[in-house]
């Protein structure tokens, strides 16, 4: 007789533990836990997303991969967990965006987008021969509601915050958000708590190579990605 060893629900996506749980999810709650940390936060003036850009190779091109997406104009998304999972979410989640422009002529409600991706998440959590999404997202941006931001997990639930973070050293980015954050932020302050929070998670030296960022300002409704020439200029706000 083997001790030690889990039942079948510990291999099994389709059962669950006799206290309830259904440790695949949590498996990969796991990898999104361990993939680099990316944030967002919503203010009176817009969005912003930033996240850590992590170089496997001093010989990588930074400019073919980027943890930050454009989803449609009005909205952004940034991951934290398996790269190859989350560019799967990434194009189911474009489609949909690009097919409710043609059903509705107008833009998705970032909401909506949310749950369609939490929905297609949560289908990987019920059937055999599959595994879950290791992949958590935030999605970003403004819609007829104004400034908006929501976070998906691997078990396809999703939630709508203020601020969020995800990924490793989350916690600390958290509690920073936590003390920090106030409705009244304007974009800029908001662009400099993101970077703060990411110098506080980041192992050396902050520097523009290492962060990507991305902006919504309610103003235009139009994605940007921040240029590492002005992220310098805000690195070198911070004093960093």
């Amino acid at each position: 007789m083997v001790f030690g060893i889990p039942g079948g629900y510990d291999r099994a996506i389709t059962v669950f533990s006799p206290d309830g749980r259904i440790f695949q999810v949590e498996y990969a709650m796991e990898t999104v836990k361990r993939g680099s940390i990316a944030l967002g936060l919503v203010c009176s003036e817009g969005a912003v997303l930033a996240a850590e850009e992590r170089l496997i190779s001093k010989l990588q091109d930074p400019r073919i991969y980027c943890k930050i997406f454009q989803i449609d104009g009005h909205v952004g998304a940034t991951v934290a967990g398996l790269s190859s999972d989350a560019r799967v979410l990434i194009d189911q989640a474009r489609v949909f965006a690009q097919s409710n422009r043609l059903l509705y002529d107008e833009p998705v409600d970032i909401e909506v987008l949310t749950k369609r991706t939490g929905d297609l998440m949560q289908i990987y959590t019920q059937h055999a021969g599959v595994r879950p999404f290791g992949v958590s997202i935030i999605f970003s941006g403004v819609d007829k509601t104004g400034p908006r931001l929501f976070q998906t997990d691997p078990g396809g639930n999703y939630f709508g915050f203020k601020a969020c973070a995800i990924g490793a050293g989350s916690d600390i980015a958290k509690e920073l958000l936590e003390s920090e954050y106030g409705d009244d932020l304007k974009l800029h302050e908001a662009t400099l708590l993101a970077l703060r929070c990411l110098s506080k998670v980041i192992e050396g030296k902050l520097e523009p190579i290492r962060v990507n960022m991305a902006i919504i300002p309610i103003s235009t409704r139009e994605f940007e990605y921040v240029p590492r020439e002005k992220i310098a200029e805000y690195i070198k706000e911070l004093g960093q």
